[in-house]
């Protein structure tokens, strides 16, 4: 190939490439972030990989809503106090437009003061809104071993943090199955991949209306 063909055909190839990593990045760039903050029952605990609800939730938005990507920042054992922590960083490099919180279940079960727990939560969806995002709040259950008292101002808590934050509100993580053993591991804590559907429903009903892509689907039947 004469030296001028070869100096063309290396130009135009340099330049097919430059253009093809510009769409590329621009198309990424494009996308809209959902951000899920949260704790083992988010980074997908013992199931297999790909099976969590954060996993389904990447696989329905690119069916439903392409113009959406997710970022999963769940560490299994994470707090509220944690979440709180590592927030900064996640909202500087990610930029999203919608943060779901889905952290407590360890504060309330480990008995800590839910009055720092709330603040905790109230921190964090205040420090997402200053970066320009919306949030939903998911709310959890604990079981009654620090009183009814406790449990019950434990649930409460999520509704009353995304009232006064102007969130939405997701009840509870595992509602229509937590009286069900069959849906959890050996632990009684942790959902079985069985359950991530449905988890999914739930945090989708709350979720969906943020994302603009219509009503959201009421949540799937389980199987008897």
């Amino acid at each position: 190939m004469p030296l001028l063909r070869l100096r063309f055909h290396r130009a135009a190839v340099l330049l097919t490439a430059a253009v093809l990593l510009w769409f590329s990045g621009a198309t990424f760039a494009a996308q809209k972030v959902v951000l899920v903050l949260g704790d083992s029952l988010s980074a997908g605990y013992g199931l297999p990989a790909g099976q969590g609800w954060v996993d389904l939730l990447v696989r329905r938005l690119a069916k439903e809503a392409p113009g959406w990507r997710v970022v999963n920042a769940s560490i299994s054992g994470e707090t509220t106090l944690g979440g709180l922590t590592r927030l900064a960083p996640l909202l500087e490099r990610h930029r999203p437009d919608v943060v779901v919180v889905e952290l407590g279940a360890n504060d309330g079960l480990r008995g800590m003061d839910l009055t720092q727990t709330r603040s905790n939560l109230e921190r964090i969806v205040s420090a997402g809104k200053a970066a320009g995002a919306q949030h939903v709040v998911v709310g959890m259950r604990i079981p009654p071993n620090y009183g009814p008292r406790y449990t019950e101002q434990f649930h409460g808590m999520f509704g009353e943090v995304a009232r006064a934050t102007g969130s939405v509100h997701v009840s509870f993580l595992f509602d229509g199955f937590a009286q069900d053993r069959r849906m959890f591991q050996d632990d009684g804590i942790h959902p079985l991949p069985s359950a991530q559907p449905l988890m999914l429903d739930t945090v989708w009903k709350g979720l969906a209306p943020l994302l603009e892509v219509g009503p959201a689907k009421p949540p799937r039947k389980r199987s008897p």
